[in-house]
């Protein structure tokens, strides 16, 4: 094996990937080489490649333990690898474990007693590697472990012992099946709402889905995107993961609107009422327009709690401190960047983030960033202030889902990644890889492969963090849900890179480690007492599946996919037990919308097709998916009468037919059956058409026909819900 190739394995980049017709293409050269230099791995040349070599091996070999170390529960003796200077294996160590609950464990040992993993010279220096093994039987957490020889020789490590299995809540358990909605929480129209749906908003769907007896509610992202850029709409192309879009305040349900008169009399003018109406009314979000007028009145808000509360130090200014005090760092760094932002975009608008601002602010340490925010404080506090207002209306929406006694509660959606331009990227530079992207390899639609634009995290840099920035996602997209929605969850176990300047289908696979963020994944599922679901749709590897499905990850299923070797439907009989099926999601045709090859016109008329070859193709398989789809009701006894299984006798998709679709997929024993909401209103068009931009496609815009106070009176949706009481009581 070569020294590039030796390399490459090293730092978990694939030499070859197979497309989904079965050809084989290996990585070339030069996206290996390239791909080692977005980790920070020089490898322009064999030289280069062997130095990075020896200076792994260097650190792998001087470094007396790991930067972390993940073990399961009830998996016996922790085995801890040490690496010494071999002049020390004789000598008396200490070991000591500091648990997170408090407690102090220790002990002695010798390293010559231990077991052996290997011996290597490095500059005129011998070095040996052991196995310490200890059994302190404590349980799951974040620990802290550390060895020491004498007062010179010292080393620690975060020590992660996980449990065996994801939550799982009561109510699946068992033959507990369950039914829920799915919704794009912007599209949601109400007649109190600002022109996009908010936080009241989602209180409202829970005691909705209370009432309808559903379990759930699955959303889009909630993450943080650009408040200066409100256009930037897409919720999985987010600015940072930890934090939230404040576009979706419930303005008038901050505490500090009752007490704010300024406010309350800017709102209740005819010309503010005018431009509230003209939102609600438009058939699009219109978020240049929600963000000018949520943005007019937090500005009254701010400066009112700033007057009122923090220069009186009133109990909500303390409630104010905790809150900047809990979340520290991180949060100070997202209102850092969101005020920078705002100060940069303000002066120039071509500005799309912290690559377009000056040099010198490009690192979050720079003296110039501190110096900003000194000068700016009350505007860094603003942004702190308002994701103190998203927490608070989060928490009290997953609240209600308990009051409301939900089975599930708020599913979170998580995004695979960041935009290169966000917060994320600024705070955690070194952990992108920002010349790189995160994307697919070829398929039928997208025959040059696909960059999704997100900067991958690099995998040696995320274990060297000790999986601290993926601990932090988790825990705050799991605090206030009862269920968390992995986005692409293979990519735990592998990312496809594709390099900047570098075609898509030049890409390459690279690995993660697996093992330790699945074990993490499960402690904080514990924690929070969050079902997982996974979205692992399209070619995904056997070792992912293999690895989740004993885990009580949820796999998801739809109907659209879910085909025998004769491409027919299968029967709901064949479903999987522990799985969320559903028909459709964001990125696929709604199910009006694929029955009547909605998005096949859409991708004809954009020009979206590779080929006239690709488009027939297409059409042909799209009108024996119809066919189908009514033989498998048919199984069912679920076909509507006079509806027929020929094209000839093909029949709208009327409301009962889609009772029919909905009924069929809620017989399968899956634990967990999703409604799109654009189902339950017979819509054609789809949230998201991928591969399209805002000018050819509403993507992230559309809203729901119906306020949310009338959906109890839609036949259309009563039908379904109806249908999944039948079959799910």
């Amino acid at each position: 094996m070569s020294t590039l190739d030796q390399l490459c394995t090293v730092y978990g980049v694939h030499q070859e990937y197979y497309t989904i017709w079965g050809e084989h293409r290996p990585t070339s050269e030069r996206t290996k080489r390239a791909i080692l230099a977005a980790m920070g791995v020089p490898a322009e040349d064999d030289a280069a490649a062997e130095s990075s070599l020896r200076d792994h091996e260097r650190r792998q070999w001087c470094r007396l333990l790991p930067p972390v170390l993940v073990v399961r529960e009830f998996s016996g003796p922790c085995r801890i690898p040490l690496s010494l200077p071999a002049t020390l294996e004789q000598s008396a160590w200490q070991w000591r474990l500091r648990t997170e609950y408090g407690q102090e464990l220790g002990g002695e040992f010798v390293p010559a007693a231990l077991e052996e993993g290997g011996r290597t010279h490095l500059d005129g220096r011998e070095y040996v590697r052991r196995v310490l093994a200890i059994d302190p039987g404590i349980e799951p957490g974040y620990h802290h472990f550390s060895v020491q020889c004498g007062e010179e020789t010292h080393g620690g490590m975060r020590l992660i012992v996980a449990p065996q299995t994801c939550y799982t809540p009561p109510a699946i358990q068992g033959n507990g099946r369950l039914w829920g909605f799915s919704a794009q929480l912007y599209g949601v129209r109400s007649a109190r709402n600002w022109g996009m749906g908010d936080f009241s908003d989602l209180r409202a769907m829970q005691e909705f889905c209370a009432e309808q007896g559903a379990a759930t509610v699955l959303l889009n992202p909630l993450h943080a995107l650009f408040p200066e850029a409100p256009e930037h709409a897409s919720p999985y192309s987010p600015s940072s993961r930890v934090w939230f879009n404040t576009l979706y305040l419930d303005v008038e349900a901050i505490a500090d609107f009752a007490e704010c008169e300024p406010a309350r009399t800017r709102i209740a003018a005819p010309e503010f009422q005018s431009r509230l109406k003209a939102l609600r009314d438009a058939p699009q979000v219109d978020y240049r327009g929600v963000f000018e007028a949520k943005r007019e009145i937090l500005e009254l808000l701010y400066a009112h709690f700033r007057a009122r509360h923090l220069a009186r130090g009133t109990s909500r200014a303390r409630e104010f401190r905790a809150f900047q005090a809990e979340h520290g760092e991180s949060l100070r760094k997202l209102a850092q960047f969101e005020a920078l932002q705002e100060h940069f975009h303000a002066r120039d608008e071509s500005v799309w983030g912290w690559p377009g601002w000056p040099a010198a602010y490009h690192d979050q340490h720079a003296p110039e960033v501190a110096a900003f925010c000194a000068a700016n404080l009350e505007r860094v506090e603003f942004y702190e202030y308002l994701q103190w207002q998203a927490f608070m209306e989060l928490d009290a929406a997953g609240r209600r889902s308990l009051e409301c006694g939900l089975g599930i509660g708020i599913m979170s959606d998580l995004a695979i990644g960041v935009a290169e331009g966000g917060a994320a990227a600024w705070t955690l530079r070194d952990l992108h890889a920002l010349g790189a992207s995160t994307g697919a390899p070829p398929d039928e639609i997208n025959l040059l492969g696909q960059d999704w634009g997100l900067p991958p995290w690099i995998p040696h840099k995320l274990r060297e963090a000790a999986y601290e920035p993926f601990i932090e996602i988790l825990r705050t997209n799991m605090a206030f849900a009862g269920a968390l929605r992995m986005d692409h969850v293979m990519g735990l176990y592998r990312l496809f890179w594709v390099v900047r300047g570098l075609p898509a289908a030049d890409g390459a696979y690279v690995s993660y480690p697996f093992d330790d963020l699945l074990g993490i994944l499960a402690l904080e599922s514990r924690r929070n007492r969050c079902l997982v679901v996974g979205e692992d749709l399209g070619t995904v590897p056997d070792e992912v599946r293999h690895a989740l499905h004993p885990m009580g990850v949820l796999s998801t299923r739809l109907l659209y996919f879910e085909r025998r070797d004769d491409a027919r439907m299968k029967p709901p009989r064949d479903y999987p037990e522990q799985a969320a099926a559903a028909v459709t999601t964001h990125d696929l045709p709604t199910l009006a919308g694929f029955w009547r090859g909605l998005d096949i016109e859409l991708r004809e008329r954009l020009r979206l097709f590779p080929s006239e070859e690709v488009r027939i193709r297409q059409i042909a398989s799209r009108n024996a998916d119809r066919t189908h789809l009514l033989e498998a009701l048919a199984g069912e006894g679920l076909l509507p009468p006079g509806a027929g299984a020929h094209p000839e006798s093909f029949p709208e998709m009327s409301a009962e037919l889609a009772q029919a679709v909905y009924a069929y997929l809620a017989r399968s024993p899956s634990k967990l059956l999703l409604v799109q909401m654009e189902d339950g209103f017979g819509v054609a068009e789809q949230p998201n058409l991928p591969g399209t931009t805002e000018a050819v496609y509403p993507c992230w815009r559309l809203k729901l026909p119906l306020d949310l106070e009338a959906w109890r009176d839609s036949p259309f949706l009563t039908g379904i819900i109806q249908a999944l009481r039948r079959e799910r009581p």
